[in-house]
Order: C-alpha cells, then structure tokens, then sequence
C-alpha cells in the first residue's frame, strides 16, 4: 500500500467517500459500524480522556473555548469540530493549530489499511459486518466520509499522544460517528428543530438524538431549553444515573458589555456539589455576542468538573486569545465596508446574530444570504428581512445541496423584489453587496471608503465561501 506523503492527500482521499449524488440516508448512520471500525483501529478513542459537546447552535464556539483553556492549561489538545472554514485540517487540530503533516499522514495510512485491507476481511468473515458494510445489505454501505473522519481524528490523537480530546458531533449525537467516546463530561447546548429528515420533525425526537450522548454516571452540562427539550434530558439524566447540570440554575451572567471587539462579562456560579467553588470571574472574548458568553459559561462549567485543579489564569487566557473563524468576524480589507461573516443557519441563532449586528452597526444595512436546501428558509427570512436595506441571495457553496432561486423567492416575498437580488455567484455577490454599502452612504465615510455594514450568513459553507474572497 502506497503512503501518504501530504496531509492534503490524506484528506483527499477521505473525501472520496462523500457521495453527493447518491446523499446521505438514515441508514448512513449506525453506531455498530463506527464499533466495528474502532475496534479494527484497536480503540484509538479511548487514548485520552474527552469531552463531548452536541446541539443545534454553539456546539462549535463552545468546542473552540474549551480547547484553548485547555491548551492555556498546558494540556496537549486534539480538537474535533466541523464544519471547517478556510482549510479541512480545521476539523481535526492539535490546540489552535494543526497537527504535523506527519501525524495526519501516518494516521492517514493507518486508516487507509483500515479500510482496505483489515475491514474487507472482516466482512467476509463476519455476517454482521457484512450486514453493516455491504451497499448490497438491506441496511449497509461502504464507510461514510463522516466514520473515517472520525476515526482519522482519534489515530491523529492518540499519534501525537495528546492528553486531552475536546469533541464535537456532527449531527445529532445517538447515532453520531463521535458517539464511540466515553467522556468525562458531555455538553448539550440550544436545541432547535434541524436536519429533520434524519433527527425528526419534532423538538421531543431532536432533543432525543442529542441526549443520545449521555453516559451513565457521567455529569451532562446543560444549555437553557425550552420545556419540551428539557423534559426529555432530565428523563434521560434519570435513566443514566447522571448528574445534571443545568445552566440557568448554575450559572449567572452580569455586566455583560458588547463591543466591536467583542463581549466582556461577569460569570457566577451558585453552589453546585458538581463544580469546585470559584468566585466571580470577570472575563474578555474576542468575538461580539452575548451568546458567546453564554457558550463560554458552558464551557468553562464543564471545564472545572472534568479538571478542577485548572486556575482562573488558564480560563482567562484561554479565551482572551480566542480565534474561532466565521463567528462573527470581521473581514478586513482597503477601503472597507464593515462587513461580518457568521455561520448562522437556524431562524435561533440568526436572531442572534442580527440582533448582535444592529446593536453594534444599526439597521439599514446590507444581508448577503445563502442557506443549504435542508434549511428553514422562510423562517429566516421573516426574521432577517425587516433589518436590512438590500439583500443579495448567493450559493452557499458546493458540498451541500442549495437553491438559491427558491431562497431569492422566499425573500422576495416579504421584503420586495426591488430590495432583494439573486447572485448565484458568490465571488461577484460579495462584489455587489461591497459596491451597494459604499454607495450606500456618502459624506465623509464615503470619502474614507466605509458605508453601510453587510452581513454575509446563513451557512458556514457560505461563511467559508466569502471567506476566501478575501483572503485569496
């Protein structure tokens, strides 16, 4: 079997195994063949103690902070999340960094013998296997892009002998690829209904799936959730014997202050038998937001329960120096608009995002928006439409399927087609929108080369789409 020699060709072939045409099923997801494969890989899961964070918004930024207060502690971190932004290794990295090319690619070849050679065997010798691997079973088919992925992460851990694993699910949490760990902790952070065709189409069967990733005995940290969402974690916390740790009677937040910069607050906890008494601590994060203080108390809670001994210096630091790629940043470029990236794709976390927006830039600007064909798209443009002055309908990019003409129509509805445009190409609907702003206001922002803000949301594979106009 022929190595890898670069960390792009490991990847490369990964995604060989994403099938567009054919799509993902329900049946894409069994936790028995992510057992299988583990278990061919002699457990590389099991190399280091873990953290797992699941739910419908926040999974990724909450991912991103524990990571660096880790990191800050002087722990060695392998960091799981998705999707990526810029460049694919961003879903499997050592800190805030990547790993080696030689550690993603001796796990690649790892990985490849895996599939190529130690599997096929199996599956000839094990009925179950066969049932679970064979495109011709009933319930089967060939490892999925999102299993190897997975997988490659663990090998990529435990190569680098990594002390610690922060890992966020793909999708849902039962059936997860991800759902093979044992953590010391979980977090769930906000439900909402998404990926109905395969979670369900009710909030009950989505909070479900997540709850899925709750271990016996194991401490679940958990988001504020509506009552229907609640009732099914604390029936589940029950039935695993786990404790609960619920974020609004935990924790509390005050002197929240949002700036351009980003958002200082003060963090409290009540008496919980579950975390080490700590005092106030006021903290700084370099991203604009009250949810991502939100997200940073999550964090920082399951944090003191998996490791106590980790001071305030560490948490601090962490997330003073915290990078997370489209959560509200700001592109930078000559003779700029404002102009934000936020990889908000439910009607939750696009309120959020737009509310963040007009506090700090006004109403009035402009919205360049995309969002997969999953995606509830008139609930969105309900919420969006009203705030902004032109709206540019862009493609979200290629690896999920999109239609942009019914989005531009679902918009055009409520806010007008002389305010709305359909752009498939996104390069030239950043063009656009970045035209409009400028000549969107005149005077002496004009003569600087500012205008009115954009807001580029609706996916993060937009999100990465825009990205790269700028950053090519």
């Amino acid at each position: 079997m022929k190595s890898f020699k670069l960390s792009e060709d490991v990847f490369s072939w990964v995604s060989g195994f994403i099938n567009l045409e054919r799509g993902q099923k329900p049946k894409s997801f069994r936790i028995e063949r992510m057992e299988v494969l583990a278990e061919l890989a002699n457990y590389p899961e099991r190399c280091a103690p873990s953290i797992h964070i699941a739910g419908s918004k926040g999974k990724g930024s909450v991912t991103s902070m524990l990571s660096a207060m880790l990191n800050a502690a002087g722990f060695r971190v392998a960091r799981y999340m998705s999707p990526h932004v810029t460049d694919i290794r961003e879903r499997i990295c050592l800190g805030d960094s990547y790993f080696s090319d030689d550690i993603y690619c001796s796990a690649g070849d790892e990985l490849k013998n895996i599939v190529e050679e130690r599997l096929p065997a199996v599956v000839k010798t094990q009925s179950k296997a066969a049932s679970l691997f064979s495109p011709a079973a009933d319930d089967g088919c060939e490892p999925t892009f999102w299993e190897l992925l997975t997988l490659l992460f663990f090998l990529c851990a435990r190569k680098a002998k990594c002390n610690v694993m922060v890992v966020e699910t793909g999708m849902g949490g039962r059936l997860d690829s991800t759902n093979v760990l044992d953590p010391l902790v979980s977090i769930i952070t906000l439900i909402e209904l998404e990926h109905t065709y395969f979670l369900g189409s009710t909030i009950e069967a989505v909070a479900t799936e997540k709850a899925g990733i709750i271990k016996k005995g194991k401490p679940l940290v958990l988001a504020k959730q509506c009552d229907e969402a609640l009732n099914v974690f604390k029936e589940k916390v029950r039935e695993k014997n786990s404790p609960l740790i619920y974020f609004p009677q935990t924790a509390e937040l005050s002197n929240v202050k949002i700036t351009t910069q980003g958002v200082d607050f003060t963090l409290s906890f009540n008496t919980d038998k579950n975390i080490a008494h700590m005092p106030p601590l006021s903290l700084s994060i370099p991203i604009s937001g009250k949810v991502q203080a939100e997200n940073a108390s999550l964090a920082i809670a399951a944090l003191k329960i998996a490791f106590p001994q980790i001071g305030d210096d560490a948490i601090r630091g962490g997330l003073k120096n915290l990078k997370i790629p489209a959560r509200f940043e700001k592109m930078t470029g000559a003779d700029m608009p404002p102009f934000i990236i936020d990889g908000a794709h439910t009607p939750e976390s696009l309120t959020l995002c737009i509310e963040t927006f007009c506090l700090l830039y006004g109403e009035g600007g402009v919205l360049l928006f995309g969002c997969a064909a999953d995606k509830n798209c008139a609930a969105m443009a309900k919420i969006a439409c009203p705030h902004f002055a032109k709206i540019f309908i862009t493609t979200p990019g290629t690896f999920k399927a999109s239609d942009p003409a019914i989005v531009y129509e679902t918009f055009a509805e409520i806010a007008g087609r002389e305010k709305t445009a359909l752009v498939k190409d996104t390069q030239e609907a950043v063009r656009q929108a970045v035209l409009f702003a400028r000549e969107s206001r005149k005077g002496a922002e004009a003569q600087r080369g500012e205008g009115v803000p954009v807001l580029g949301t609706g996916s993060f594979y937009l999100a990465a789409e825009i990205r790269k106009c700028f950053c090519n």
